[in-house]
């Protein structure tokens, strides 16, 4: 079930010439973290495999969304007049948070202390890191709701996707650079998100129902923190960057059409996405936004790990996604009024359909590459000694 080799063997054949190269110049994550998780790293047994530390972190994102969701599954439970979500769900999903991006933080540094990194460990870790963004985001929503203290759920609809494009950024400069480049956001904003968890577990969520200053809501500087880090820091950096190594000739695909590959896939999901939110006879995103943002998210992180492949191996992106084929099709269909009382259904299927189709290939492509560098995915042993 699990055996099929999605990772070809020119692909195969990349990963062994593979080698990591990053830049992190963000003074939060050098001053600040690297010394923190420097010294959690120390206490770790050495037996412990850093894709375990990996994974384990992932799952504390997934229990909080899913915790979240029993609590405030339509984005209501903030807003004045209904039962706000307990106290003690904040300091728990805040504490979560803060010990996944800990996790998230001390694999790396756990594989080069225990002599265990491999191209495996960065594929497994960046790739979970592309689903993660619609866990910590979506879980995020719940302290201002789409009440009137929050923003609307199509309004979310957008920053998660600003989110999306700020990730895959990254990725798209090292597809282009052969330098992944670490966002500045994305320490800001786990920082930021565990610091405030905490708060409204203290003061309650009426404490953000009032403006800051005039008219400015805290809801305004949320969207504006996302926004801002996005396209004053994030996106004009990435393009300095891969403007830079054309300017230095160092750039990999130097047909434009080439090195723009790895967002014709997301655009379109993103297209496909926003014209079926926006026409839905049945108003899929008022009506069940929680569904609608776990499709979307994990449709893209699908995109994202045949991307992060593709730039670990120096192989050439494909320019589309088979993912996109069944969106297609649902949007027809609803469209055209052939499942027009079957809209929630249909939501259902594609999303159940897309989500065991992205485990598939996460499992398989671990599955893949552990064969292939002789190792197992959670354990420091190695298969050939037993």
């Amino acid at each position: 079930m699990f055996s099929y080799e999605y990772v070809t063997e020119e692909q195969l054949a990349g990963f062994d010439k593979y080698k990591y190269s990053a830049v992190d110049t963000n003074p939060l994550s050098v001053y600040v973290m690297h010394p923190f998780w420097n010294s959690v790293v120390k206490i770790l047994p050495t037996w412990l495999a850093p894709n375990l530390l990996t994974f384990s972190g992932f799952m504390l994102l997934v229990l909080n969304f899913f915790m979240l969701a029993y609590f405030d599954y339509d984005f209501f439970a903030s807003g004045a007049g209904y039962t706000h979500v307990p106290s003690w769900v904040w300091i728990a999903a805040g504490l979560l948070n803060f010990t996944a991006y800990t996790l998230d933080g001390v694999d790396g540094k756990q594989a080069r202390r225990t002599s265990s990194s491999t191209p495996l460990g960065e594929l497994f870790d960046h790739g979970l890191d592309s689903w993660a963004c619609i866990f910590f985001v979506v879980t995020v929503y719940s302290i201002f709701g789409r009440g009137e203290a929050g923003v609307s759920v199509l309004t979310l609809f957008f920053i998660l996707w600003v989110v999306l494009f700020s990730f895959i950024l990254s990725h798209w400069e090292k597809y282009n650079t052969g330098i992944l480049f670490l966002p500045w956001g994305y320490d800001i904003s786990q920082v930021t998100i565990s610091v405030v968890y905490i708060i409204t577990a203290i003061v309650g969520v009426e404490a953000w129902y009032g403006p800051i200053f005039l008219n400015f809501q805290y809801r305004d500087l949320f969207s504006v923190m996302i926004l801002g880090c996005a396209f004053i820091v994030t996106f004009p950096v990435s393009l300095y960057n891969v403007f830079r190594a054309y300017r230095s000739n160092t750039l990999k695909h130097h047909s434009f059409y080439e090195a723009m590959l790895p967002f014709i896939s997301p655009i379109l999901l993103f297209g496909l996405c926003t014209f079926w939110v926006c026409t839905s006879p049945y108003d899929v995103i008022e009506k069940h936004p929680r569904i609608v943002y776990f499709l979307v998210g994990t449709a893209f992180s699908n995109i994202t790990c045949k991307l992060i492949v593709c730039q670990m191996s120096n192989t050439r992106c494909q320019p589309l996604s088979w993912l996109l084929l069944p969106l297609v099709a649902g949007v027809i269909f609803v469209i055209s009024g052939i499942l027009q009382d079957k809209e929630y259904h249909l939501l259902i299927v594609l999303t159940t359909v897309i989500t065991l189709a992205h485990i598939h290939y996460g499992v398989c492509v671990v599955n893949q590459l552990s064969k292939h560098f002789n190792i197992y995915v959670f354990s420091l042993k190695k298969p050939n000694t037993e």
